[in-house]
């Protein structure tokens, strides 16, 4: 014990303590810098395959339209193609390419919606009972979901745009309902019907309906941030994200709404219910007519 107290108060003891301190941490250091370096060099090695394989997916399927470098690409009078999808976004490409309207196979006044081509299409089913199918089923979707994303990711880095939403921003279970169907009747109904149904436009388009389940909520998020085809672009000034949930939550909730009378006539409220009563009723008044009529009383005999 004496021996360490002696050594302790030599003049150079402190020197000693503090080369071993740098020491101690230069060898915790070195352990653990190694690993992060190489995780960093492998994630950005796959970011950039990953892109690569994008842009492969790109000029396979988009690019005949869309140019090389998605510039865009007009006809020889001058007159726009295909737009230019340089700063649209990844919400841009997941609404176009998951609804199947992208690749568009015969432009013409609205794309309409379609089955995804194989390679993106991410709704294929896959709970069958064979193993064998099962299995090859979710390889496939699996397969498309990355090509998505790896499109998704190549457009986004030639510039920006509206990102794919979060789960939790479209969970229509934590969205205000009677909020939401006020916004939609506010801004939406006037195209789409205050049900969804949709209806016509002018110059050959139209407002599809979102009454169906193949309508996503993430799909509506997107459409409301990008503004597809004729819709205009409701952005976080016009509608705040939490406007947006609720207007997802009315659709959702409104398509879970039972139909009273029977028959929804299109949900399109008292007017196709009013042409219905009118045509139907009025109808079978005026057969009761005739066929009461129809029948002509037996002469009395004269006595």
């Amino acid at each position: 014990m004496k021996r360490i107290t002696a050594w302790r108060r030599r003049p150079w003891a402190g020197y000693a303590v503090v080369l071993a301190a740098l020491a101690a941490i230069g060898v915790v250091y070195a352990g653990f810098s190694p690993r992060s370096d190489r995780a960093e060099a492998q994630s950005s090695a796959q970011a950039a395959q990953d892109l690569k394989h994008g842009q492969e997916l790109f000029n396979k399927n988009c690019a005949s339209c869309h140019g090389l470098n998605a510039e865009g690409t007009k006809d020889a009078k001058g007159k726009p193609i295909a737009p230019s999808l340089i700063g649209v976004g990844a919400a841009s490409v997941d609404f176009q390419v998951s609804t199947g309207r992208m690749p568009a196979m015969n432009p013409g006044a609205q794309v309409p919606r379609k089955e995804p081509i194989p390679d993106f299409n991410t709704s294929i089913k896959t709970d069958y009972e064979e193993p064998e199918k099962r299995e090859a089923a979710e390889k496939q979707k699996a397969q498309a979901e990355k090509n998505l994303a790896d499109l998704r990711a190549w457009i986004a880095s030639l510039g920006g745009g509206p990102e794919v939403p979060p789960a939790s921003a479209v969970d229509p279970d934590k969205g205000d309902v009677a909020l939401g169907g006020k916004l939609f009747r506010t801004n939406c109904a006037q195209c789409h019907n205050f049900t969804g149904q949709g209806g016509a436009l002018t110059g050959g388009k139209y407002a599809p309906p979102l009454s169906g389940d193949d309508v996503t909520p993430t799909q509506m998020y997107e459409a409301m941030v990008t503004g597809p085809q004729a819709m205009p672009v409701f952005n976080d000034t016009t509608l705040t994200p939490q406007d947006k949930q609720a207007i997802i939550s009315y659709l959702v909730k409104t398509r879970e709404e039972p139909n009273p009378g029977g028959n929804g006539l299109g949900r399109i409220g008292p007017v196709s219910e009013g042409l219905a009563g009118w045509l139907i009723g009025i109808g079978l008044l005026v057969l009761a007519a005739m066929w009461i009529t129809a029948k002509k009383p037996k002469k009395l005999k004269k006595s």
